[in-house]
């Protein structure tokens, strides 16, 4: 029985691309389980196929509106709404 990978990476801000630490866990098939940002000032945006990141500075707003952006620049559309 394979265990689940813990990963530490990079995201940037799906706003302003501002750099956070992220600390993401995988299925040994690649899906993401959960995931949450260890630097200061971020949070989660949350998204079922890859961690994203939001400074806690942007409005709800600017969240949706670049996640929405996202979401059409990688032509997948979501089911969250």
């Amino acid at each position: 029985m394979s265990e689940n990978k813990n990963a530490v990476e990079i995201h940037g801000c799906i706003v302003c691309a501002k750099l956070f630490n992220v600390l993401a866990v995988y299925t040994p098939n690649g899906r993401l389980v959960d995931c949450t940002v260890t630097s200061p000032g971020g949070h989660i945006v949350p998204d079922e196929r890859r961690p994203l990141v939001a400074c806690d500075t942007h409005t709800a707003g600017e969240i949706e509106s670049a996640y929405k952006k996202w979401q059409s620049k990688n032509g997948k559309e979501s089911n969250h709404e």
